[in-house]
């Protein structure tokens, strides 16, 4: 009886030698990929459940500065920030609106997640530059012209705004043209321009009419200051004149090219 032909011998060692490389291969790589999709879905669950579900990364504390009228209490109590919850759940963006909103006497805040148990309120409260008398109390108002807060006792070194243009009288176009929030916006920028040793001794910044701003000084002396515009020319002719003539009672910058002084 004839043996096995020489295609037979090769079928039969190829069956009894296993699966091809290739194939061999192919299934460690399988295997390869769902090893390491297990693992990405275990860290990933680990990750979830210790920002979101354990006690390791949750608020503690709220720490708060750059306050100096506000109380660190009174912007705590604000902002209320959920303390107990998750550092990552915390909407940082809905707490900063919330002090806005409750404090206008914040100019800005931001909030920050200190890891890994911490809030800071980094505030920066609105100074003012004019006094409105309301009453008994005066409203703050700052350089932007905001009116933020209402306080009993005037603070010191803020001059007063004495605002008398209005519908009648000699202000009345001024007031048709521009309005009660552009004249005070045009006085704010009058407070801001003063050189420093004029705007501790004012006293009241009055606006007439749009260009009929002036000053009262606290010892008396008065400034014709005219509009808000060229406020740096006024203010350096202004500091030129006082030390020109010390001793004048009445300075006229409304056309700083040329100042003007009397009285003495």
């Amino acid at each position: 009886m004839a043996g096995p032909t020489t295609a037979e011998r090769g079928e039969r060692q190829q069956e009894s030698s296993g699966p091809p490389p290739v194939r061999r291969l192919g299934r460690l790589r399988v295997r390869t990929i769902i090893i390491l999709a297990v693992l990405v879905l275990l860290l990933g669950a680990g990750a979830t459940w210790a920002l979101y579900g354990s006690q390791w990364l949750r608020v503690r504390h709220v720490s708060v500065s750059g306050t100096l009228v506000l109380t660190p209490a009174e912007v705590r109590r604000a902002a209320a920030v959920p303390v107990g919850a998750p550092m990552v759940s915390v909407d940082t963006d809905a707490i900063e609106a919330r002090l806005r909103r409750k404090l206008p006497r914040i100019d800005t805040v931001d909030v920050v997640r200190s890891w890994p148990h911490g809030i800071g309120l980094k505030v920066i409260e609105r100074t003012p530059v004019l006094l409105v008398r309301k009453g008994g109390d005066f409203i703050e108002v700052d350089d932007e012209g905001v009116r933020f807060a209402t306080v009993p006792q005037a603070p010191k070194g803020v001059p007063a705004l004495e605002l008398s243009a209005s519908r009648k009288g000699p202000g009345a176009a001024s007031f048709r043209r521009f309005g009660t929030g552009r004249l005070v916006r045009a006085a704010v920028r009058v407070a801001g321009d003063l050189p420093a040793s004029v705007a501790r001794a004012t006293r009241a910044v009055q606006v007439r009419s749009y260009d009929a701003i002036s000053l009262q000084l606290a010892d008396g002396r008065t400034v014709a200051w005219g509009s808000d515009e060229d406020g740096h020319a006024k203010a350096r002719a202004l500091t030129a004149l006082m030390k020109a003539v010390p001793g004048a009672r009445h300075f006229d910058v409304s056309v700083p090219t040329a100042p003007a002084s009397s009285g003495s």
